[in-house]
């Protein structure tokens, strides 16, 4: 093609008829797609003086616009200087020169900055299945997306975040910590939770404990700092009846006793299937009893399990996930104790680090220099300072409200709007409305029938782009975006499930109001044009944020292959929102591993401990004499009848429960219908609360808990 290029530029100088028939001919026998390049070069060739700011554009609108996926910056530069040197014979004023020049670099600075993101963006990433099926029309809207914020981070102050690398002893010291196993660093003698942790693990979790602290201990003593506990020091002494404690070896390792996990054998991967059709949509069930690492073990030894042997289809279809429901009944994250969450928490980091150890996938961390965050108004406030605020007006959000403000504005008049969320809102308008919501909100002065819909979106946008610390946050950032290298997307469910455990409350609790309402935008789509495919490619970018002086290419790296995150996210959001059933086990264990350390301090305390658990066990005797095993005594202080002793069977389950209150609360003094809906909880013993789903099953709830408290009451309260 460019052997052309000399014929062109002799054309605009001598304007020579014959040449120009000639090419012609010659061009659109050889090249027929280079016709409308030829039409529009002979239109402004004919009538320079007439047309000559029409013409230009003309040219430059029909030749850029069939190859502009195709061709090279190259190419488009060339094509327009030379439109630009054929408009030096027009006689024009400088108006129209300058004009021309805009037009110019306005085009090409759009076609480098696209195919500079494409060169990223190709060389980061090879297609997989998923990514060759996304249409043309989704990768117009990822780029059109990235060029937008792009133009906003121009335009805004320079980002002060940097991140630098952090060597081995500062890694492995912060994982410990975020693992709830910081007085492993410390060296102090403690048993709290820790301790409690650490007699709970699998023997694949706690060698990846023990793998992470001689890697501590190691580059500790590289740098000629004396560790401050040693690892042997990790786990209890064994008594005298029990196997001796391994030697150290010479190399400094320790053979590591660890503790035992009765698990039931696992299940391969695949027996579980429903079918076995083949087909890209087939169901895969997805059980929550065994710890994902331990069906992820053949991968230990080189080998790769039935489910990573499966490959992608090359069509839009996934695997579709059915959970095998415990009979214990499903739990969601908000159905815990604060309490319970952050040892699910501990729990969750050090399974998803095992997880991707067997998977032969790096955990990588960052460390992050912040700088002051805003402590008032609502862009680039953190999420926590915002709860806080809105708690004082609104006590029990969980959501920030101006969050939940523009999602409900989307809802009521965005969701049937074709091209929702793609088409951007005008700059002024959105600026404008910034500033009056950082004045206006929280005086309730701010008027939301001015907000059109592509601007609430917009500002939607804009609110979790500018959060201080990532919506994903910055230190698990890199762990989402290597789940996009698992193959096997039973596999990668489950490291996202992993991953929405370790997330901070507020973080996890905005995350989840976001991706149900983009789940409705997608509901809709035969009406707003906006498929899921097209959803998850403009949200990508947007929340996975990277922050630093190489945010540029690292958001490509990442949120291209992110894409298919978020659309897992939007997908199976309420599976990832439900505690696997082996992290409440970790927790009942823990929990039952803290109360049988406690012990008083002194002898006083012992006896006055005494004298409290006589007088409890003998007011039990007196008020509960009539309980036998597989009795329970639920207790409901807003009906009428606040207490009843039920008989467990096999088949009860706890929406029997409250409906054999809510019938003897319809012949009580209050009224069914001004109450709230009332569920049962579990209370105490090895949990610290636990709301029950309505299908469980309370007999196995009881033999997993025998002490804990029955309690009748609104998940509000």
């Amino acid at each position: 093609m460019f052997v052309l290029f000399p014929f062109y530029f002799l054309f605009c100088s001598f304007h020579i008829f014959l040449f120009h028939h000639l090419i012609f001919f010659f061009s659109f026998s050889i090249f027929p797609c280079f016709f409308p390049f030829l039409l529009s070069f002979l239109v402004f060739t004919f009538f320079p003086f007439h047309f000559p700011f029409s013409s230009f554009s003309l040219f430059l609108l029909l030749s850029l616009f069939p190859y502009f996926h195709h061709f090279s910056p190259f190419f488009f530069f060339l094509s327009a200087s030379f439109s630009f040197s054929h408009s030096l014979h027009c006689k024009s004023g400088s108006v129209n020169q300058i004009e021309w020049m805009s037009l110019l670099l306005s085009i090409l600075q759009s076609v480098l900055w696209k195919a500079q993101y494409q060169r990223i963006g190709s060389m980061s990433l090879s297609p997989s299945a998923p990514e060759r099926c996304v249409s043309r029309d989704s990768m117009e809207d990822y780029w059109s997306e990235m060029k937008s914020i792009e133009e906003e981070r121009q335009g805004g102050p320079e980002e002060q975040t940097e991140r630098s690398s952090m060597d081995e002893a500062e890694l492995e010291e912060a994982w410990l910590q975020e693992a709830g196993l910081s007085t492993l660093v410390t060296g102090t003698q403690s048993d709290g939770p820790a301790e409690a942790l650490l007699s709970t693990l699998t023997r694949s979790q706690a060698a990846m404990v023990k793998k992470r602290l001689d890697n501590y201990t190691q580059t500790l003593r590289k740098r000629n700092r004396q560790p401050t506990r040693h690892v042997r020091d990790v786990f209890s002494t064994p008594d005298a009846s029990s196997e001796p404690t391994p030697p150290i070896s010479p190399n400094g390792q320790i053979a590591l006793r660890l503790p035992q996990w009765n698990t039931p054998k696992v299940p391969p991967p695949c027996a579980a299937d429903t079918n076995g059709s083949g087909s890209a949509s087939e169901t895969i069930l997805l059980s929550f009893d065994v710890p994902y690492s331990e069906a992820a073990r053949a991968h230990q030894k080189g080998r790769e399990c039935q489910d990573c042997r499966r490959i992608r289809k090359d069509d839009r279809d996934s695997p579709r996930f059915q959970i095998v429901r415990p009979r214990q009944g499903m739990t969601r994250v908000r159905d815990l104790s604060s309490e319970d969450i952050k040892k699910i928490g501990y729990i969750s980091l050090i399974e998803l680090t095992t997880f991707y150890d067997f998977l032969s996938i790096e955990m990588k961390r960052n460390r992050v220099v912040r700088s002051r965050a805003r402590d008032s108004g609502i862009f680039g406030v953190p999420l926590t300072t915002l709860l806080e605020n809105d708690q004082k007006k609104s006590p029990g959000s969980r959501v920030p409200l101006v969050f939940k403000k523009l999602l409900s504005k989307l809802e009521q008049t965005g969701l049937q709007t074709e091209g929702i969320l793609r088409v951007p809102g005008s700059a002024s308008r959105v600026k404008h409305l910034r500033q009056e919501l950082e004045l206006k909100f929280y005086e309730d002065r701010f008027d939301w029938d001015q907000v059109r819909q592509n601007d609430a979106a917009g500002l939607l946008k804009m609110f979790i782009r500018e959060l201080p610390n990532p919506l994903l946050t910055q230190q698990h950032l890199p762990a989402f975006t290597a789940a996009q290298s698992i193959s096997s997307p039973k596999h990668q469910i489950q490291a996202l499930h992993l991953l929405i455990m370790l997330l901070p409350e507020a973080n996890r609790d905005t995350l989840k109001a976001l991706l149900e309402f983009l789940r409705k935008v997608v509901a809709y789509e035969e009406k707003n044009r906006m498929s899921l495919w097209n959803v998850s490619m403009i949200v990508a970018p947007n929340l996975f944020t990277f922050r630093g002086k190489n945010a540029k290419q690292e958001e490509m790296q990442g949120a291209v292959a992110a894409a298919q995150l978020v659309r897992l996210l939007i997908t199976h959001q309420d599976l990832l929102w439900t505690v696997p059933c082996f992290l409440i086990s970790h927790v009942r264990k823990m929990n039952e591993a803290a109360m049988g350390k406690k012990t008083p301090a002194s002898e006083k305390s012992k006896r006055r401990l005494l004298k409290r658990w006589s007088m409890e066990k003998d007011r039990e005797r007196s008020e509960v004499t009539d309980l036998r095993d597989g009795v329970i005594r639920v207790h409901a202080p807003l009906h009428a009848k606040v207490s009843m002793a039920i008989q467990l069977n096999a088949e009860m389950k706890a929406r029997d429960i409250t409906a054999r209150f809510d019938g003897e609360n319809g012949r009580g003094s209050r009224s069914a219908s001004r109450r709230q809906r009332q569920y049962l909880f579990e209370i105490g013993g090895n949990i610290g609360e636990r709301c029950l789903d309505p299908d469980a099953h309370l007999l196995d709830v009881y033999r997993v808990n025998p002490h804990c408290e029955w309690v009748l009451k609104s998940w509000a309260s």
